[in-house]
């Protein structure tokens, strides 16, 4: 007979160990549909190593890609780790960019120094009002916050659709649904000449270093802790546990509302129905990843960034199709959950109950 025991605590090794086995498994699954459309698995992947590393623009777009990923991913860390389930960072997303094109296509005419500073702030105050929201009705109706949060997405969805076609649509778009352009001075600077990676990469690394900062290190951190761990306990210890899972909140969507502003501040310009291929739901891949650590957050998002545009670079090289990454993506989710309940738990073999 096998039965499940808990391990008593698992060792460093192993926490870390999981996430980067899971990829490794994750990628090794994926050579499985690769041989059966009748490609070369290992020229396929040497295409997708060199689609990301075979150039500076190609390592750029990588590190673009992977911007908006850190924002959403820590978005979901933090919340997961207060058991604060948001699955509305798409939504979060949207709402963002659409504070910063309200914004920055010339509500406010001010300089540069002015301008970009309050895009990102009303950006982000705008994400955290979509997560305000459901942990509202969480904390006094005991609405549950994975229904709430992921219906909002189309909800806000829907609404960006109608103000690209109202209040926001651009004039001189010549009827496309999109809003009109951030001004030049509203944009995010770019990093590299001549390439489209930009500062909010830099602003994304901030934010995860003063995540991990504060989760590890403040009382603020350690209240999120406690309340994720055990509410009642935390609550019986004299922690304000709906204030403490609101603040979460706050900081989860603001954190989701950067991913917007970064998109159409830093990359795009302009707000589109289609911004996001789904950078809200992908961050909590990156996430779970990350083993809601912060600092994991960043290498994670780079990983499944790596996976996208080497995939895409796969494609174009070899004819292979480039939803190979959303395979090597839910693979890597996939394992990331049985990885993770074996770091939690073990298989004992027990000896046969005599009748």
């Amino acid at each position: 007979m096998i039965r499940i025991e808990p391990r008593n605590a698992p060792t460093r090794l192993l926490t870390l160990g999981v996430p980067v086995l899971s990829a490794l498994v994750a990628l090794a699954l994926a050579a499985v549909p690769l041989a059966f459309a009748g490609a070369d698995v290992a020229a396929a992947y040497g295409e997708m190593v060199n689609g990301v590393f075979g150039s500076v623009f190609a390592f750029s777009e990588m590190l673009t890609r992977a911007t908006p990923l850190i924002f959403t991913g820590l978005a979901a860390a933090l919340a997961f780790r207060a058991r604060l389930w948001n699955i509305g960072a798409e939504g979060q997303l949207y709402l963002g960019a659409m504070a910063a094109v309200a914004i920055g296509a010339g509500a406010v005419d001010a300089p540069g120094i002015v301008l970009v500073p309050l895009i990102v702030v009303l950006g982000a105050a705008a994400g955290a009002a979509g997560m305000a929201v459901p942990t509202l009705l969480k904390t006094r109706f005991g609405a549950d916050e994975v229904v709430t949060t992921l219906l909002l997405n189309f909800v806000i969805l829907i609404f960006v659709q109608m103000m690209l076609e109202g209040a926001l649509k651009d004039p001189m778009g010549l009827g496309w649904p999109q809003s009109a352009p951030i001004l030049d001075q509203g944009m995010l600077p770019t990093l590299i000449e001549r390439m489209r990676v930009h500062s909010g990469l830099v602003i994304a690394l901030i934010a995860a270093g003063v995540a991990q900062f504060m989760l590890a290190r403040s009382v603020w951190g350690f209240r999120l802790r406690a309340v994720g761990e055990n509410a009642a306990a935390a609550r019986h210890a004299g922690i304000r546990v709906n204030r403490t899972l609101f603040s979460v909140a706050v900081v989860s969507g603001g954190l989701a509302g950067l991913a917007g502003v970064s998109e159409v501040a830093g990359l795009k310009g302009y707000l589109t129905a289609d911004l996001s291929p789904g950078f809200g739901y992908t961050g909590i891949v990156v996430a779970m990843l990350a083993g809601l650590s912060p600092a994991g957050v960043v290498i994670a998002a780079l990983f499944i960034a790596s996976v996208f545009v080497g995939a895409d670079s796969m494609s174009r090289a070899i004819g292979v199709s480039s939803y190979l990454a959303d395979l090597v993506v839910s693979m890597s989710l996939l394992c990331v959950l049985i990885g993770g309940f074996f770091a939690r738990f073990k298989l004992v073999r027990s000896g046969r109950v005599a009748a």
